[in-house]
């Protein structure tokens, strides 16, 4: 089952089919341990829809929602962070964070710096050095429940990070530095450990880069991350967690590129 949030309304998939609900709040709609179940019972009495209500798509976060990251979950991240951070002397700090009892989790963006759907994402124009970072992306209730799942793309300035660790929030945070979507999955059980993510960046019409990496590569659980960002953290209307990339591209060029994520 798939949820979108668009301008004319929530959108729901199932089978194939569509359903629109309207006048429903997206915060409060989402942020239900129920979720699911709610959604049951709403298409019983929800007319069918065609494709078509799938119009302007909009990122899958509310207004009232934040956005957290996590990073160097994956073996491949850890060590392209050392590499990047080598001259500056932090190589360390990526290798004792992979290893740690407690991960890397950071505030990452406010609804208005996110983009959606086929909408373009960001450099920063005093970087030298960017890459996108496809991340399975959590949504998570103000209780702490995972009740779904999207794509998320963390923009990241390497150079930026890799002359100081301390510069994170600088190489992370700033205007359509985060993209998500375009929509949530919803699952009964949790979603399967060898769930592909696949990065293609393409320039020109040309692919200039492509890999992909499974989910059970991840060195913690999703609700390992979860749980330490809600440890001292309240979110009144749940958050939406990206749980770390383990695909890290080499320098390529540097023009702002159409990111493909599958």
């Amino acid at each position: 089952m798939k949820l979108y949030r668009t301008k004319a309304g929530i959108v729901i998939e199932k089978n194939d089919l569509f359903y629109l609900v309207q006048n429903e709040n997206w915060d409060t709609f989402i942020n239900d341990d129920r979720l699911i179940e709610k959604i049951e019972d709403l298409i019983l009495v929800v007319k069918e829809r065609d494709n078509s209500v799938l119009e302007d798509i909009l990122p899958p976060i509310g207004s009232q929602q934040e956005l957290w990251a996590c990073g160097v979950t994956y073996l491949r991240s850890k060590v392209g962070r050392q590499e990047e951070s080598k001259a500056s002397g932090g190589a360390d700090f990526y290798g004792k964070v992979y290893e740690a009892e407690r991960p890397e989790v950071f505030f990452k963006s406010t609804p208005h710096r996110i983009v959606g759907h086929n909408a373009f994402v960001r450099i920063r124009k005093d970087s030298t050095w960017d890459v996108p970072e496809p991340e399975l992306t959590l949504i998570v209730t103000s209780s702490g429940k995972i009740v779904g799942y999207t794509i998320g793309n963390d923009m990241s300035s390497r150079s930026i990070e890799g002359e100081n660790p301390l510069y994170l929030p600088q190489a992370k945070t700033y205007d359509g530095s985060a993209a998500l979507g375009p929509c949530i999955l919803l699952t009964e059980k949790p979603i399967e450990p060898d769930t592909k993510i696949t990065l293609i960046i393409k320039s020109n019409q040309q692919t200039v880069f492509k890999d992909t990496i499974a989910t059970s590569q991840m060195r913690r659980t999703p609700e390992e991350l979860s749980s330490f960002i809600y440890r001292e953290c309240s979110f009144p209307n749940g958050c939406m967690i990206m749980t770390g990339t383990g695909i890290v591209p080499g320098k390529i060029d540097q023009e702002l590129c159409r990111i493909c994520l599958a």
